[in-house]
């Protein structure tokens, strides 16, 4: 069968698709980042680096190589082809790649970025560390849960049964909760199982709204802003180092940060830049929003011509200041979960022993 030209292009079309969704681990990253580094400062051509990875790589790294070796064939630049995988490289990454090849300093640029993505890992990791202990926590609790509603509740209603004692209504529930659970086996499970994918489901297509609800929480709140802070100002401090201009280096720190409002002062900052402004005049502008030394900081940098040096200087403050946060939270969640977690097991007991101890009162009074 011969191919119409409609054909090709819906080909690669559909090709360009799966490219854009295939994902490497950051382990992956790193390698091809420092690999790349290492091996072009060597002065090695950059197909003869492609082709060295090339020997050992596997999976969706060994798809990205291969695809990025086709196209520097093909005369393309490597900011070119990596923009297609925008899952591996986001557009902060590409932009700074794009600077470094039209500067010719695409070694040492690889060298920067392995070090950024390192920095970001590293910061991730703590964040997610934090949240181990919670989620653990409730893990047993969900267990215990469990096998108080399959195995314990069954053996006790039976008795309240046939005694036909006055229930209160927790334990009601808790006796009609495990009824479902165990006469009703496998629709319970259909149903727990629609109900998690319809969250999911609610989650992908309305992430803005679910993560505006997380992100309003009290303590979670000034976590998310000053972890925005941090992932604002180190890749804008990238951005301004590779030499890109400062309007485009805040239009492209905008997707970086994770709230609205954030967001929005980067955004008026860009405008006001563009106005004529500074950038210390912008974020001044955003009263509360922006820490006053952030601002100072930055001010001093315009002074002095060293504005990438002071974003630096910024992010790794900032990224103490969150470091002290999350090992505050942790060391506050670790008894509010215990105790949490105790008056629920707790009230559960109470729900099941209570009636037994009105029974045993019945008995004795007869």
């Amino acid at each position: 069968m011969v191919k119409t030209p409609s054909t090709q292009a819906q080909n690669k079309i559909m090709g360009a698709k799966k490219l854009s969704k295939l994902s490497i681990s950051t382990a992956e990253k790193l390698a091809i980042m420092s690999n790349f580094s290492t091996l072009l400062s060597a002065g090695i051509s950059i197909l003869e680096t492609i082709d060295s990875l090339l020997e050992d790589a596997k999976g969706n790294q060994k798809k990205i190589l291969e695809n990025l070796r086709e196209d520097l064939v093909q005369g393309k630049r490597v900011y070119e082809s990596f923009a297609r995988f925008p899952n591996v490289f986001n557009r902060v990454t590409v932009s700074i790649i794009k600077a470094a090849e039209e500067s010719g300093t695409l070694d040492t640029t690889l060298k920067d970025l392995k070090d950024n993505i390192k920095k970001e890992t590293e910061f991730l990791d703590k964040v997610k560390s934090a949240l181990t202990y919670p989620l653990v926590i409730m893990v047993v609790f969900l267990g215990v849960l469990l096998t108080i509603l399959i195995v314990v509740i069954p053996k006790i209603s039976t008795v309240f049964t046939r005694l036909k004692v006055d229930l209160p209504l927790p334990t009601r529930i808790m006796i009609f909760v495990s009824n479902i659970m165990l006469q009703y086996t496998v629709p319970f499970l259909i149903g727990t199982a629609l109900f998690i994918a319809f969250m999911i489901f609610l989650y992908k297509t309305k992430t803005k709204f679910f993560l505006g609800i997380i992100f309003s929480l009290p303590l979670v709140s000034d976590l998310v802003k000053q972890i925005d802070l941090v992932r604002f100002t180190r890749s804008l401090n990238y951005l301004l180092s590779s030499g890109i201009p400062i309007v485009s280096a805040l239009e492209l720190s905008e997707e970086v940060v994770l709230r609205k409002d954030i967001s929005a002062v980067i955004h008026n900052s860009k405008e006001m830049i563009i106005s004529g402004k500074k950038l210390s005049e912008g974020l001044k502008s955003a009263k509360g929003k922006i820490p006053s030394i952030m601002i100072k900081i930055i001010e001093a940098g315009e002074k002095s011509g060293t504005l990438d040096r002071s974003l630096k200087d910024i992010s790794e403050y900032l990224d103490y200041q969150v470091t002290n946060t999350l090992h505050t939270l942790t060391t506050l969640l670790e008894p509010i979960m215990l105790v949490f977690v105790g008056i629920m097991v707790g009230g559960m007991m109470l729900a099941i022993i209570g009636p037994i101890y009105n029974l045993i009162g019945q008995v004795g009074k007869r």
